[in-house]
């Protein structure tokens, strides 16, 4: 008993218990058959040890060794059940030819049943413990959040396995250790305040590099030891996400403010190109102001492409292409460019392969696309802290034509260039860059039928090509048909709240011999339009009271056949509402600011059609 004892002392597996005890009865008895039946108190399967190997006792011996010690058929079997707190856990069966076993050998083999069901026991609660262990790990473990115990002195109790992924580490070299050896020095103070307040803080945000963690605590009660959940959640995703929103509303806002500027910019150039346009063609003006005026018509139709193109990015527009020659649309956006490129010390080569065939294309979008890729071109070169040379070049390509767009800057990695049209994706710093524009101008390319590419090396610059076909144009433009010329006289009724615009317009419809009357009011305006005939009724869509839009809808219930000769001018088309109304009536329209030639066509085009 005692040897058996010993040898069941430090067994942890049920299994174990068994084999050592089916060993012990072989050693003490040398029995020609043993066995030993252990029944599991979960309601698994009975587990079964015999000797010899794979001989197991007759049914009815298994049954009898269950209801209670005894020797069977005149001592040729000893039969023991296994008994733990009153619960029969298994039987022990031994069988012997000769000699028979007597009620000593019986109350030897009770001892030893007696043994192996308190190891049996006790393995039991050791696997249950382990169980207990493993099946935490395996529910920790699956948490997304990191998660660790800690104790008073600050020491990891317990930790998952995305902790451990957090720290660096494998799971087994956390416990034990203090939190603070751990985890960013950085977060300390924070963390500190968690664990010192477990409960009672609410969650507080963790930064390391670009990544986000969103750190919590809970109190954590074990016995009279109190302990703390610290909770790290990873929120970079989301943070990524919520940063590219806040572009994206940027961007929204972005396009709002520019309707306003753009109305407010057009209204006043539309008086300087008006009334430069005006001046150029009075015989009267001397020669030596022809030149100044000139100056001043250029710098006014550059400033509202500005407009236009500011339109273009804030708006999705009904896009019109037409054979578009490159040079003189590189030179204006070289043009458009100069002052960046002289302020960050860049030089600009321009380089284009004579009677190169001209792209079906928008003009404003392609521009748009060109200073993109120029000013990512200057800002790398900038970013050297050194001048450089950005050279634009115009060639062709298989059917169509190709724009290389050439850098001496620092040039980028194999990985960043693979990402560099992704939208929101940017290298430089926060608040820099959006990462839309090249994003922008690979969707308006591909729009065309062409593609943009990037070939570049670390420390050798960058030459982003794009290649566009040159197939038939999609325009409504009418070739060779000149433009219609105006009627001698037309009675024409202008209606805006800009007072420069309404006398630019006055003072040039009359040089052309019409009669006009002007009306800075829309109610004004309304009631002259309904009681007076006009050939033409040119009015503005945002004014004060009385808008264009319901000068119209009122004009058209008072006197519908006066209606049919009102012509819209606005220098805000970016609001959708706005275009969508225009496009809705049908009616002809002026976007500001607009040239002479623009305004005699439309009044031509008007009266024709009245």
């Amino acid at each position: 008993m005692t040897a058996l004892g010993r040898r069941l002392a430090a067994v942890r597996r049920r299994d174990t218990v068994l084999d050592r005890l089916l060993d012990h009865v072989q050693h003490v008895w040398a029995p020609s058959e043993a066995a030993v039946l252990h029944l599991t108190s979960d309601g698994g399967p009975a587990v079964v040890r015999t000797h010899p190997v794979g001989s197991l006792p007759r049914h009815d011996l298994l049954e009898l060794a269950c209801a209670g010690p005894t020797l069977y058929e005149g001592g040729s079997w000893i039969l023991v059940p296994l008994w733990v707190d009153e619960r029969l856990a298994g039987s022990l069966i031994v069988g012997s030819g000769s000699p028979r076993f007597g009620s000593c050998d019986l109350r030897l083999a009770e001892a030893f049943a007696a043994q192996a069901a308190a190891a049996l026991e006790s393995a039991a609660l050791v696997e249950a413990y382990d169980a207990g262990r493993r099946s935490w790990r395996d529910v920790v473990d699956a948490i997304a959040p990191a998660l660790c115990i800690v104790d008073t002195d600050g020491s990891i109790r317990r930790a998952n396995q995305a902790f451990s992924e957090l720290v660096g580490t494998r799971p087994v070299e956390v416990v034990g250790r203090q939190w603070r050896e751990l985890l960013p020095p950085s977060w300390a103070e924070d963390l500190q305040r968690l664990v010192a307040a477990a409960g009672e803080l609410s969650e507080v945000e963790l930064r390391r590099g670009d990544d986000t963690y969103a750190a919590s605590s809970v109190p954590f009660m074990t016995g009279e030891q109190g302990s703390v959940v610290l909770l790290f959640d990873d929120r970079s995703e989301r943070r990524r996400l919520q940063d590219q929103l806040i572009q994206s509303e940027k961007m929204s806002a972005v396009g709002q403010l520019i309707a306003g500027i753009a109305h407010d910019l057009n209204n006043p150039l539309a008086s300087v190109v008006g009334f430069a346009d005006f001046l150029s063609e009075r015989p009267d003006v001397p020669a030596g102001l022809r030149e100044p005026l000139s100056v001043i018509r250029e710098e006014a139709e550059r400033a509202s492409n500005i407009v236009k193109s500011l339109l273009g990015f804030a708006r999705k527009q009904d896009r019109r292409r037409q054979p578009t020659p490159l040079r003189p649309l590189l030179e204006a956006t070289l043009l458009l460019m100069r002052n960046e490129l002289m302020a960050r010390g860049v030089e600009s080569r321009l380089e284009v392969e004579p009677d190169l065939p001209a792209p079906a294309a928008d003009a404003t979008q392609l521009q748009q696309v060109v200073v993109n890729l120029i000013t990512n071109a200057v800002q790398a070169i900038a970013s050297a802290g050194r001048g450089g040379t950005v050279v634009v070049r115009a060639r062709r390509w298989l059917d169509g034509v190709a724009i290389d767009v050439i850098d001496d800057g620092p040039g980028m990695s194999e990985e960043l260039a693979a990402r560099v049209f992704d939208p929101f994706f940017t290298t430089k710093p926060e608040g820099q860059g959006t990462g839309l524009g090249l994003s922008i101008s690979h969707g308006i390319v591909k729009e065309h039928g062409g593609r943009i590419s990037l070939v570049t090396d670390k420390g050798r610059g960058a030459t982003f090509t794009i290649q566009l076909p040159t197939g038939a144009a999609h325009s409504t433009a009418q070739a060779g048909v000149p433009p219609p010329v105006a009627p001698l006289r037309l009675r024409v009724l202008v209606v805006d709240d800009e007072p420069h615009i309404l006398h630019y317009m006055r003072a040039t419809l009359e040089a052309w011999g019409h009669e006009v009357e002007i009306a800075d009011d829309g109610d004004v305006a309304l009631e002259r339009a309904a009681a007076e005939p006009f050939d033409v009724v040119i009015t503005d869509l945002r004014m004060p009271r009385l808008g264009g839009r319901e000068f119209y809808e009122e004009l058209l219930r008072r006197a519908p056949d006066r209606a049919a000769r009102l012509v819209f001018s606005t220098g805000d088309t970016v609001r959708g509402d706005t275009l969508t109304f225009l496009e809705s009536m049908r009616r002809p329209w002026l976007r500001k600011p607009f040239g002479l030639d623009e305004l005699r066509g439309l009044l031509a085009s008007v009266h024709a059609g009245a």
